[in-house]
């Protein structure tokens, strides 16, 4: 469950910053950012650990650049930013795991990481958003964008509820 969160929080990072870079007319930086998102990815299949510190720096730097600097719209770049956080957590937390004493504490500690992990994505998408709207930027591409993160989420939610039986 983990790795597949883990790929898809690198997936929609590197989407978001690539969609921003994308709409603002820089195809070449788009591509540089989706060639990071795929080495990434194939760092979590290698197990390279360190990559993720580099995938953080690179999509932070994306991000920043894209919206101090290029005044790109701050929902793709805050986006950007916040699932890069998130993959660089799971790939800490991927790590960690391999410590646990058992399969069902694994899982429970993981069930638990995974919707602390969701909300926070949530709260912080919905932060994105209320800066969206306060410049008059909310677009319905980023309706879409938040429409996916909030169902990633509340499925995540709905799952863990489930689980325990409530």
């Amino acid at each position: 469950m983990t790795v597949a969160a883990l790929i898809m929080s690198i997936l929609l990072g590197a989407g978001s910053l690539i969609w921003g870079y994308l709409g603002a007319g820089l195809p070449q930086l788009a591509r540089w950012i989706g060639l990071l998102g795929a080495l990434w990815i194939v760092a979590v299949w290698q197990r390279w650990r360190w990559y993720a510190h580099v995938g953080l720096g690179a999509y932070f730097l994306a991000a920043a650049l894209g919206l101090w600097l290029l005044d790109f719209p701050p929902g793709w770049m805050f986006g950007g930013a916040i699932w890069g956080l998130v993959a660089w957590d799971l790939t800490n937390f991927r790590y960690r795991q391999r410590f646990a004493a058992s399969d069902a504490e694994r899982r429970s500690v993981e069930r638990r990481h995974l919707v602390r992990l969701s909300v926070v994505a949530i709260l912080s998408f919905g932060l994105a958003s209320l800066a969206m709207i306060l410049q008059l930027q909310f677009t319905f591409d980023w309706i879409v964008f938040l429409a996916i993160v909030v169902a990633l989420g509340l499925s995540q939610i709905i799952r863990w509820f489930r689980n325990r039986g409530l």
